[in-house]
């Protein structure tokens, strides 16, 4: 605002008559100037390799993102697994014991008609016949009465001893029976053991990878409070330099200020009181681009939440059964990545999917050599788009990064990243 204003006054015509120039402003010496820059300088030296160090172990977060979620999956394989195993070991419990019941149900049934059958012989020997008491004789009319009661009792001892072998067969089929259910049920149980042990195996990993994330995060999160650290003293430095730069450049104009009033003094009488009118610069409008870019960047610091973000701001997020969980991001208002790109695009009427792998297909595919800000970048593992940024130019691009983190700015990452860039305007 001061060096438009003196901009302003200095373009503006000298009065005819003398007006003093004010004192001078004070004017910083060369080593001044050279101490402020070469401060400045080795502050953005610390920045950068920050910066550099800082882009390293995000590339490393990432790959630990894609880490736990193939473990998570692996998990949920091994979960399908477990309760296909045990859905089939109940089956085969359940036909065991089956099997066992009609097992012993035909051992009793067998054990009956032996002890009838006993009973049969014991009767026939203590009456001297074989074919059972002599109550079965009482009552018969003629001698063929007779005869033919003695024929059946005969006929009615041998279809029992032929029932008596059937049931025997029929025990040995059904023991056949119990004994392969059971073994049934012995590889069943085996199968669901197994798929227990797999299943703990499973979740151990997920755990391991969870836990080498959040160690991660920890250490993106010192080097980006270092980083900020080192910002915050290159921007005093160059604040401090540009007081300089700015005191010898208030100097420069306040001679050349003089050097025209003594001009304007000694011509006074002939140039009369007017002179040239100021000019006022009106910076261009903005276009597309800069708009979605510029609704990208106001964004900055908002914190993360997976699924969060739409095209009128940050959203609560949702849960997602793993990561997103463990960070409470349901219970935060923020965007996920492509939740930015939502809101960014929707500035200019550009309706976006809350997918990356749908918003990598919504535009014009163009070699990553020619992105160009307000290209939207992608990242994938084994083929699967999961992560989007805007690239912003200079290198740089925003995003909203991942859980526990929030939307910054960062050096494009070429680790994983998609050998294209997406352009929608």
């Amino acid at each position: 605002m001061i060096a438009t204003s003196l901009s302003l006054v200095i373009s503006m015509a000298v009065p005819a008559t003398a007006v003093a120039v004010p004192p001078p402003p004070p004017n910083p010496s060369d080593s001044e100037l050279s101490a402020g820059r070469t401060e400045a300088k080795a502050k953005a030296g610390k920045v950068g390799e920050l910066t550099n160090q800082l882009a390293k172990a995000e590339a490393r977060l990432m790959e630990l993102q894609a880490e736990v979620e193939a473990k998570m999956e692996d998990a949920n394989k091994a979960l399908v697994d477990l309760e296909t195993a045990e859905d089939l070991a109940a089956k085969a419990k359940a036909d065991a014991e089956a099997a066992k019941r009609e097992s012993d149900d035909a051992s009793q049934s067998i054990e009956n008609a032996r002890k009838q059958l006993d009973e049969f012989a014991a009767g026939s020997y203590k009456q001297g016949t074989t074919v059972g008491s002599m109550s079965a004789y009482m009552g018969a009319k003629s001698p063929e009465d007779l005869l033919a009661r003695a024929q059946l009792l005969n006929a009615v001892s041998g279809s029992e001893l032929d029932a008596l072998e059937s049931m025997e067969r029929a025990r040995t089929v059904k023991a056949n029976k119990d004994s392969l259910a059971r073994a049934a049920l012995d590889e069943a149980t085996k199968r669901q053991a197994e798929a227990e042990q797999a299943k703990r195996d499973a979740d151990a990993a997920t755990a391991s990878a969870q836990q080498a994330q959040r160690d991660q995060a920890g250490k993106s999160q010192e080097l980006e409070a270092a980083r900020a650290d080192y910002e915050r003293q290159l921007n005093e430095a160059q604040a401090k330099v540009g007081g300089l730069e700015d005191q010898r450049k208030r100097y420069q104009d306040w001679l050349a200020a003089k050097q025209r009033e003594d001009a304007a003094n000694a011509t006074a009488a002939q140039s009369g009181p007017a002179g040239p009118r100021p000019t006022v610069n009106r910076p261009p409008t903005g276009n597309a681009v800069r708009v979605v870019i510029d609704r990208a960047l106001s964004q900055l610091g908002v914190q993360y939440a997976w699924g969060g973000g739409n095209g009128s701001g940050p959203t609560r997020g949702i849960r997602d059964g793993g990561v997103a969980d463990t960070f409470g991001d349901y219970n935060k208002v923020g965007f996920d990545c492509s939740g930015l790109m939502i809101y960014a695009f929707a500035g200019v009427g550009i309706k976006l999917p809350h997918y990356s792998g749908y918003q990598a297909a919504a535009g014009r595919r163009v070699p990553l050599n020619q992105m160009a800000p307000g290209d939207m970048l992608f990242w994938a593992t084994r083929g699967r788009i999961h992560h989007v940024a805007m690239y912003i130019g200079n290198g740089q691009m925003v995003e909203a990064p991942y859980s526990g983190s929030r939307v910054r700015i960062a050096p494009v990452r070429y680790g994983g990243i998609v050998p294209y860039a997406t352009r929608l305007l």
